[in-house]
């Protein structure tokens, strides 16, 4: 795992230099930068596979193409056979980067949909005078590019984009609105003019001589489901699921540095422990876990039975609220945008933790979204319902009812779900489920804001893939809007941004491409039963996984973000447009338990730790 970072056009070496050594996190074990005229390059090294070799920037003497990547192709054995039949001669012995560059001199830009793995690059041909980035298919490792009157530019990590000395450091007005809306960014924007993040599964070309820009979508996630499958097919399926995952955990087993599982007693990396349970001796696997001290949030205890059951080293860390409230800012000034997650913090002790351990991590990210795990799931078609029945006056009338009960300090409590549902279904279908999730919904944002942004303009990329699939029933719209925003947007950024921390490499099991494709195929009805979520995830692990964890419910990663709040110094972020006093008048309020404001509040946290971690 690595740091990419790199420019054309006004600038010098030690820009370059500022920009690759801002990525050392991510690359602690070596970095090497590559000039050539106007076009600079940087890499830094987290050392996984082929220790001795795979040094970038990676050039090929022939012709000059040069790379500089981050990721891990976990299917480069089987390319890089295919390759050395069509005649491509390696210099390393077994180097996924070079797997990568020479699948580009054979194949183009057609080789990134045969990878899978994770991955952002920039391959550079000099002849061509060609710059080429691309990035992996769910967007799993980040990668960031601004374009000005001075040039291209173009990293991992918005903070080392940011010393390039052309960078527009200014904030987005409208995207500030967009990122209180959702609670993270939609659809590769950015907080910064002119910069964006490469949208997943796709690649861009640009041009060094005319400065002409080519935008290719390699792959996007869509539902497929086989209409022919019928329950009949679900031994079958069954045994197939199990496959798959043991299959995919064999992939990410490819490592030259130790190697374990992160375990938070929750169904998905349950499920991956079981997988890499079958493919190694239980003794030599390592699983990790994060407990807390507050009942309501802590899970250690189902990790706790998991690993006993099949019997691993596992190691148990107990985190109590204050040491992750007092841990919390430093984590943040690390982030270069802004997210309105607040389990970014366990996730990233839980990696830190693990990192005292070993160098890379199996994860259960994506199990949610591909086999329906999500609360908001189980709540669509009560919501539908709810729709067609209840008058609007009605049900302003219980908003208003239901907003003067007490705010919970509970993980998930009734009151709290209560709250966001009927908040969605204030506004049109196509809406709800980012309002159910989001910091802020409309009406506020024009309490806050000077300067408002519309419902439809804020919720845009919603609307548009609800109309793009106006077709498909409310649990296939919210698998996609799920899978298309809330993973990329959202988890991926989390898990990297966490792990990447610590130098840490974390590998997501559920997002190898054979699983994803056999979920695309899968009918609904295999996903979510008579409100069971994740029906045939649970069927598959039947006998794998003690039945006590098969029927939890699904509790997820949090923190006591109400009280924690109470107890923090108010966020004060100088931000354009921004309400000082409505401000003020919110985190009064929330502080006196008169409303809930964790999200909105902790978003105003989350930039306060960017710009003062981008003025260090």
């Amino acid at each position: 795992m690595c740091g990419i970072a790199g420019f054309y056009g006004t600038g010098s070496p030690d820009d370059i230099r500022r920009m690759t050594e801002t990525l050392r996190h991510r690359g602690p074990d070596d970095g090497d930068i590559f000039v050539d005229g106007a076009l600079h390059l940087g890499h830094r090294r987290l050392s996984i596979v082929d220790l001795a070799n795979g040094r970038q920037p990676m050039r090929d003497e022939t012709t000059g193409v040069t790379i500089v990547y981050n990721g891990e192709i976990y299917n480069h054995p089987e390319i890089r056979q295919q390759l050395d039949t069509a005649g491509q001669h390696f210099v390393t012995s077994h180097c996924d980067t070079e797997t990568v560059l020479r699948a580009f001199l054979e194949w183009g830009p057609d080789c990134f949909a045969r990878f899978n793995g994770m991955f952002a690059l920039a391959i550079y041909c000099p002849r061509r005078r060609m710059l080429w980035l691309a990035r992996d298919r769910f967007g799993e490792k980040p990668l960031f590019y601004a374009r000005n009157t001075h040039g291209f530019a173009f990293a991992s990590e918005i903070a080392a984009l940011s010393r390039w000395s052309h960078f527009d450091n200014s904030l987005d007005h409208a995207n500030l609105q967009r990122f209180f809306g959702w609670g993270y960014l939609p659809g590769g924007r950015t907080l910064h003019p002119g910069c964006r993040s490469l949208l997943p599964g796709s690649w861009m070309r640009l041009d060094l001589a005319t400065g002409a820009e080519e935008h290719v979508r390699y792959w996007e996630f869509e539902l497929t489901p086989d209409n022919a499958l019928t329950d009949r097919d679900e031994p079958r399926l069954v045994e197939e699921l199990r496959d798959l995952l043991v299959r995919a955990v064999q992939r990410r087993l490819l490592s030259d540095v130790p190697l374990g599982v992160f375990l938070s007693g929750g169904l998905d990396s349950s499920s991956v422990l079981a997988a890499a349970a079958r493919v190694l001796p239980p003794e030599h696997i390592d699983a990790f876990t994060i407990g807390f001290t507050e009942p309501s949030f802590d899970e250690s205890g189902n990790a706790r039975q998991v690993a006993e059951a099949f019997g691993v080293r596992h190691h148990v860390s107990m985190l109590t609220a204050d040491r992750m409230q007092a841990s919390a800012p430093g984590i943040l000034a690390r982030m270069s945008e802004p997210l309105g997650d607040a389990s970014l913090i366990p996730t990233e002790q839980l990696a830190a933790f693990t990192r005292r351990h070993v160098t890379v991590a199996l994860s259960g990210d994506g199990g949610d979204e591909l086999f329906a795990g999500y609360d908001p799931l189980a709540a669509l078609k009560p919501a539908a319902l709810y729709r067609r029945l209840m008058p609007p006056p009605l049900h302003g009338l219980l908003r208003h009812g239901v907003g003067l009960l007490p705010c919970s300090d509970r993980n998930m409590s009734l009151e709290f779900k209560l709250k966001r549902v009927l908040r969605g279904l204030s506004y049109p279908k196509a809406m709800q489920l980012p309002l159910w999730m989001s910091p802020l919904e409309p009406a506020e944002i024009r309490r806050f804001f000077d300067r408002p942004l519309t419902a439809e303009e804020i919720y845009e990329d919603a609307l548009a893939l609800w109309e793009a699939h106006s077709g498909c029933d409310d649990l296939s719209q919210a698998l996609l809007f799920f899978t298309r925003f809330y993973l990329p947007d959202d988890i991926l950024v989390k898990a990297d941004r966490a792990s990447m921390m610590v130098s840490l490499e974390s590998r997501a099991i559920f997002l190898d491409n054979e699983i994803v494709a056999f979920c695309q195929r899968l009918p609904n009805r295999f996903k979510f039963r008579n409100g069971t979520r994740k029906y045939l995830l649970r069927k598959a692990l039947a006998g794998w996984l003690p039945q006590r964890i098969l029927e939890l419910p699904k509790k997820g990663f949090g923190i006591p973000l109400n009280r924690w709040l109470r107890d923090m110094p108010a966020p004060c972020p100088v931000l354009p447009d921004l309400n000082a006093a409505a401000v003020r008048r919110c985190e009064a309020a929330h502080r006196a338990r008169k409303g809930d404001y964790r999200l909105f509040l902790w978003g105003l946290h989350a930039l306060d730790g960017m710009r003062s971690g981008s003025a260090a």
